[in-house]
């Protein structure tokens, strides 16, 4: 499929390039603009691409407040202590070096569409489309206690700070204690992610502190994805050790104790680590792009271009589309949305039957992973992005599977960042 689509833009590209020459000669040297907010797996992949299609023609200025890119998959292995965040942390400095992408650190507090720009640090930055890749925020409505509790009770679902915390947390943990994992609702940031936590977390548990349990106390009414391999990885691997209990919603929660009371019953834990509900990235949500159930924004998805708000794009985590949330998702909509960009700024149509597929690898001992990848492609008659099938789902979790999930990580960072 990525070679089709090398050999269709090399083949569009002359027709392109006189067009870049007769539209955007007048504006700015003969070169759009591009600002990208956000610079996660969405935004830096958005980002790249731009340049490597536009051949440089179109400026491309990233924006986040972060200095260096940290990755969400994998860090749950930082836990088990297979990983140090080092090790996922990567800067930006090769997409400047190496595709001229200008990136700028900063928060966007404000985003004018009918002006074209953003306010960053104060300053306006004019932009010919806008790319918006914000992430999640954090949902406190129920436990607004917990906004202000990160120290004592992390979420760690934003890999960095809060990830080293819970690590610590686990160290000093009593062995005979209870680590207990609170997954909300869907749709919620990588599905198999609060199950691979519960994983890692017991493999580093049966390691050294072998009579301590894991609960996992789920408000959905079944493991999320991958769920025969979970449920099996649970029985199998960590017999007696993970408790998981399905359709349990938090309903109270004592901040000092590390006590909740659920639909079933009242826990107090040594760890406590509550997922929160999420929504999208606060700069998505204070435009008004969060038009579904004022928590994601919807997009047309053969360009990625906000229902709201002309040449305004959106992807990644904060859309509703239909489509999970996780990393590779976000990069693979980053190219589809990149092309239409460049097009659309070339006066040109978007790719009228795009499609990509999505990989997930879940580790659930120190060697073993799992996976699952699906295929999507364009419906025309519901205009959005169709499954091909259930997808493919490991046979079972192995090391050769671990291997194959290392050197998935390798591509994917390289791709986003080199």
């Amino acid at each position: 499929m990525r070679r089709r689509q090398f050999l269709e833009w090399a083949l569009m590209w002359p027709v392109m390039a006189s067009a870049a020459d007769r539209n955007l000669h007048a504006r700015r040297g003969g070169a759009g603009r591009v600002v990208v907010v956000g610079a996660g797996y969405g935004g830096a992949t958005a980002a790249k691409q731009i340049r490597v299609l536009s051949r440089g023609r179109v400026e491309v200025i990233l924006i986040d407040q972060n200095a260096q890119f940290i990755s969400c998959p994998v860090s749950n292995r930082v836990l088990s202590g297979q990983k140090t965040l080092e090790q996922l942390s990567f800067g930006y400095d090769r997409l400047q070096r190496h595709h001229g992408v200008k990136f700028m650190r900063g928060s966007v507090t404000a985003i004018d569409a009918g002006k074209s720009r953003v306010v960053v640090a104060g300053q306006k930055l004019a932009y010919d489309r806008l790319v918006v890749a914000p992430g999640i925020d954090f949902i406190y409505d129920a436990f607004p206690m917990l906004a202000g509790a990160q120290e004592q009770i992390p979420h760690a679902w934003k890999a960095g700070p809060q990830t080293r915390n819970l690590h610590r947390q686990l160290l000093a943990m009593r062995d005979g204690g209870v680590f207990t994992i609170a997954v909300p609702p869907q749709p919620y940031r990588c599905p198999p992610a609060p199950y691979e936590r519960a994983c890692q977390v017991a493999f580093y548990l049966k390691t050294h502190k072998p009579r301590s349990r894991v609960m996992v106390l789920d408000a959905n009414p079944v493991i999320t994805s991958k769920r025969v391999l979970f449920e099996r990885a649970f029985h199998d691997l960590y017999p007696g050790m993970i408790e998981y209990v399905p359709g349990s919603e938090l309903r109270e929660v004592d901040v000092a104790t590390k006590t909740v009371k659920t639909t079933f019953e009242t826990l107090r834990s040594d760890v406590l680590n509550i997922i929160p509900p999420q929504r999208a990235g606060r700069i998505a949500q204070d435009a008004g792009l969060a038009n579904i159930d004022g928590r994601w924004c919807e997009v047309d998805v053969l360009s990625y271009e906000s229902k709201l708000l002309p040449r305004v794009h959106v992807l990644g985590d904060a859309i509703e589309a239909g489509l999970p949330k996780s990393a590779h998702m976000a990069n693979a909509q980053a190219k589809i949305c990149a092309r239409a960009v460049v097009a659309l700024m070339l006066g040109q149509a978007p790719d009228a039957a795009p499609a990509f597929a999505n990989t997930c690898y879940s580790f659930v001992d120190g060697r073993q992973a799992m996976h699952i990848s699906t295929l999507y492609r364009y419906e025309p008659a519901r205009r959005g992005m169709q499954a091909e099938g259930k997808g493919v789902l490991s046979e079972h979790a192995s090391a050769q599977e671990g291997m194959d999930a290392e050197a998935w990580a390798r591509q994917i960072w390289a791709d986003t960042l080199d």
